[in-house]
């Protein structure tokens, strides 16, 4: 059955499905976030910079907070390819053979973009913002006492950006290959977007250059890694089917 031959009462029925799928792997998916919540975050503050640091709770409710902004991130990391998957098959109906093959392609990728964003900010990211916010705070001599809440709301609200950051490539590819986005706009709208990227950086990193520069250099990378892929994706939609690469571009 074609797109076209779908009323809106099967198409809400296709839509109630996806999301009761989605709802019931993310609700696995957390329950197994807040059973490793305890080993993982034990884990962590053996590593540095949480090594060295004395752990308080300045609350009640700062334990199960932590445990579940850790199975929350966790969740949502974790369900994201299957997320992706179910949106794919609802919208597939209304794609051509051509759409089908280059959405699809592009879940793994936002996986491993994912991972990768979550990498960069934990191992250079992170550490670069509590080494400098600690050698401010040592300057104005300033007794650091740290709230468990505190220190990982820090650490998460540096990487979910940087995840979603990464993405880029994968989501500009996919619009391409849809006719959304093409690399001529993108070209168009460089300096606006490594003036965003740049407020952004900003606004992740430390306030000294060298962070900003660590930061905001791999969002340019991608950015430009992206309007390589835009123009890949929108070559790979005007080739003919039988492969002939003399096809004109639109």
């Amino acid at each position: 059955m074609s797109a076209s031959d779908l009323t809106l009462v099967d198409h809400l029925r296709e839509l109630r499905m996806r999301v009761v799928r989605v709802a019931f792997v993310l609700t696995g998916a957390l329950a197994a976030g807040l059973a490793l919540a305890v080993p993982v975050v034990s884990y962590l503050k053996k590593l540095p910079p949480a090594d060295g640091l004395e752990w308080h709770a300045l609350s009640p409710w700062d334990g199960i907070r932590v445990y579940m902004q850790f199975a929350l991130l966790f969740a949502v990391t974790a369900t994201t390819p299957f997320i992706l998957y179910q949106l794919w098959q609802f919208a597939k109906p209304g794609l051509t053979e051509t759409e089908k093959r280059a959405t699809l392609k592009y879940i793994p990728w936002s996986a491993l973009l994912a991972a990768l964003g979550g990498g960069f900010a934990y191992f250079l990211v992170f550490p670069f913002s509590v080494a400098f916010l600690t050698s401010l705070n040592v300057k104005m001599g300033l007794q650091e006492t740290y709230g468990v809440l505190q220190y990982f709301s820090f650490m998460f609200n540096l990487i979910l950006p940087c995840m979603l950051l990464f993405q880029m490539p994968v989501v500009i590819a996919f619009l391409s290959a849809l006719g959304i986005v093409t690399p001529e706009l993108l070209k168009k709208c460089r300096r606006y977007a490594y003036f965003t990227m740049a407020v952004v950086s900003t606004m992740i990193a430390p306030p000294d250059l060298i962070s900003n520069l660590l930061v905001l250099a791999p969002f340019l990378v991608l950015f430009e890694i992206s309007i390589w892929m835009s123009s890949a994706a929108r070559n790979r939609k005007h080739l003919p089917t039988g492969g002939n690469t003399h096809g004109t571009l639109g």
